[in-house]
């Protein structure tokens, strides 16, 4: 069993030092990567408004709160697996179990942006 004080995000660092400082105390996230690395967190601990606000405005009229919350709350975060990472995109794989308990895998490579001092998620394309 792993360690429930390790970051989920695979960082093998403790959470409290890793990316609830980014989630909860509001810290800037100094790169794309780590932007991933904490919104996998937050799906992990249910945070759908640090999610919500680590969105580019260019995406925010496709989501909302609620449904993110939703997702993030009827699957059970497993395992994330940075595959390539440059300054401003991500490839990844997220492992998880849907509501039925099945094993899934999200892999995506997203785009970021550096845009007002803070670096968003803007979108993906998914394999």
């Amino acid at each position: 069993m792993e360690d429930p004080k390790l970051c989920p995000c695979g960082s093998q660092i403790n959470i409290q030092e890793c990316c609830l400082p980014y989630i909860q105390d509001h810290l800037i996230v100094p790169n794309a990567e780590k932007l991933m690395r904490s919104r996998f967190t937050a799906f992990c601990i249910h945070n759908a408004e640090y999610l919500y606000n680590t969105t580019h405005i260019s995406q925010k009229k496709y989501t909302n709160k609620s449904d993110i919350l939703a997702w993030a709350q009827q699957n059970t975060w497993q395992k994330l697996e940075i595959l390539n990472s440059t300054e401003n995109t991500v490839e990844f794989k997220a492992y998880f179990l849907d509501e039925n308990k099945t094993p899934q895998i999200h892999h995506e490579k997203s785009t970021f942006i550096f845009f007002q001092n803070n670096w968003f998620y803007v979108d993906g394309k998914f394999y």
